[in-house]
């Protein structure tokens, strides 16, 4: 099943329920699906790969407002953030722990002979293809940086 025809049927089930806080993660989620199908060159479709940069993208929006405003105290605004942020992680793949993130880059730093913080960009272009939807950006970079820098 696509991501577009689960978030409409998870849709109905929530406006079913009144689930506000679901409704509005899957409203977004739909919301993002339209704009990427007619943006120039998609053709109407959306890839699988396509669908969890998207996704990605979403949560990493809505954390980025959560930090703002936790800071801000706005605790109204943080609740409906993160109520958001869970919806839409329920259709990205597990995230990686620290520890199995530092493993997965330890092998890619073995297998691309990367001998120190020079080889960054050689592990990273590696690392961002084989961990994508697995591991947040900002997360893989500081782990290859820290296990480069030993």
């Amino acid at each position: 099943m696509s991501l577009e025809t689960e978030v409409m049927a998870q849709m109905k089930d929530a406006m079913k329920a009144k689930d506000e806080g679901l409704l509005r993660g899957l409203r977004a989620i739909k919301a993002e699906i339209i704009k990427a199908k007619t943006e120039p060159g998609a053709n109407g479709e959306v890839t699988a790969e396509g669908e969890m940069k998207l996704l990605q993208k979403l949560v990493k929006q809505r954390k980025d407002s959560l930090e703002i405003f936790q800071q801000q105290n706005r605790p109204d605004l943080a609740s409906k953030e993160s109520e958001e942020i869970a919806v839409i992680e329920k259709f990205l793949p597990k995230q990686m722990d620290e520890a199995e993130l530092k493993a997965a880059i330890a092998e890619i730093i073995a297998a691309t002979g990367a001998a120190g913080p020079q080889d960054m960009g050689k592990v990273m272009g590696t690392a961002s293809k084989q961990l994508a939807g697995k591991a947040e950006g900002k997360m893989i970079a500081a782990t290859v940086k820290e296990l480069l820098a030993k």
